[in-house]
């Protein structure tokens, strides 16, 4: 299964205008934005758990990255309120659930393998800086390495937002919204940039809240096996 693979283009994806599809697991639903593989996938996918239910005891062979957006994510690690950003490195395992029902934005098979760092960040609790140069910005980091940048951005309302991407970017907007590419985003719309683009974005009264990803598409590739 092949969904919005071509790494080249521009793909923006209105969450809330994608039909939920039935996961194997009862109780578990998708949204699927972007996908290269059957069950066993690279993906990036909206996830939403019903009340009490449970996906199986699994081990991650290629990582796993989620952000709470809706409900407490649970396992056996604890409790993950909405705001929580989430790193499962390649052999990770855990039993996924939630008592009263979440929604995640989940990435699957998209570490590098030999990453062994576990991050755990409740996005409500950390601090934003001023991102120096760049008026009505402020910057949280989130994670950072060889292959890649996460931080989630707090733009200001009304602010002109611009971003070089010698290496693509991806964008999910966790709160308020933004104009972008003759576009408007809203509330957990997700944009991908491609490799050579740059990012001109208009906010609007509401100011925006951006969960942001650079360097890491030129890696994109299939799972193996």
């Amino acid at each position: 299964m092949n969904i919005n693979a071509d790494f080249d283009k521009r793909v923006l994806m209105h969450s809330d205008e994608i039909d939920w599809l039935a996961s194997p697991m009862p109780g578990v639903d998708r949204r699927m934005l972007d996908r290269i593989g059957d069950e066993v996938a690279r993906a990036t996918t909206i996830v939403r758990y019903a009340a009490n239910s449970k996906f199986s005891a699994h081990t991650h062979t290629g990582g796993e990255e989620y952000i709470v957006l809706e409900g407490v994510f649970q396992d056996e690690h604890g409790d993950f309120p909405v705001g929580s950003y989430v790193r499962n490195p390649p052999t990770s395992s855990h039993t996924p659930g939630s008592d009263d029902g979440c929604v995640i934005f989940v990435k699957l098979w998209q570490f590098d393998m030999d990453d062994r760092t576990q991050v755990m960040i409740d996005m409500n609790k950390n601090t934003s800086v001023e991102a120096a140069g760049r008026d009505g910005v402020a910057v949280m980091p989130l994670f950072s390495d060889a292959d890649e940048t996460v931080i989630m951005e707090t733009w200001d309302a009304d602010a002109h937002v611009d971003m070089d991407l010698p290496l693509g970017g991806e964008f999910l907007v966790l709160d308020g919204g933004f104009r972008e590419g003759g576009d408007d985003l809203r509330k957990h719309s997700w944009l991908r940039l491609p490799v050579g683009s740059n990012l001109s974005a208009i906010t609007g009264k509401q100011g925006a809240k951006v969960w942001i990803k650079t360097g890491h598409l030129p890696h994109a590739k299939a799972p193996k096996g």
